[in-house]
């Protein structure tokens, strides 16, 4: 009887460690021949509620979140749009002076020259939050549609909730 419970012990030990390994170097993610680039960053300031400004490698870059799209609120040919104050405050708490980790999309900068990337901060993750609060809508441009279902659905249970700007802003 005492070496079966020696044996479960070492396969749960065994079982243990792969999932570390799996987290730690987390293949799925490395930049390699058909996986994504996975970039570390500081944010030095929150532009407005879908593009930061980091310091990476030595140097700031632009980056917009992938996926989503939060009312204008810095666009020097438009109003600033309903709920757009509120999106950029958010975004501005939340990930102003903070590391994150970028994953870039298959398709790395838009025309502006920006890095195109999914924004985590530990294991939240920014673009999805964002819909979740319903303060940015969906923004599906191939190719980087990686999560658009999942985007769709938090859209869906925002809207549907009267959350953020699905409850204060006309469509």
């Amino acid at each position: 009887m005492d070496s079966f419970w020696r044996q479960r012990g070492q396969l749960g030990s065994a079982v243990l460690l792969l999932a570390v390994a799996l987290v730690l170097v987390r293949p799925w993610e490395g930049g390699g021949e058909g996986g994504p680039a996975t970039v570390q960053a500081k944010v030095v300031r929150a532009v407005d509620g879908d593009t930061i400004e980091v310091r990476v490698g030595g140097r700031v870059e632009d980056v917009r979140y992938i996926g989503v799209d939060t009312p204008e609120t810095v666009d020097p040919d438009e109003p600033v749009q309903c709920f757009g104050h509120r999106a950029s405050a958010f975004n501005r708490h939340l990930v102003e002076g903070r590391r994150l980790r970028l994953v870039l999309g298959r398709e790395r900068r838009d025309t502006y020259g920006r890095l195109l990337a999914y924004a985590y901060i530990g294991h939240r993750f920014v673009n999805a939050e964002l819909l979740r609060r319903g303060l940015a809508r969906k923004l599906a441009i191939a190719p980087n549609t990686r999560y658009q279902a999942v985007f769709e659905r938090l859209e869906q249970t925002a809207a549907r909730a009267g959350r953020g700007l699905w409850g204060a802003c006309r469509p």
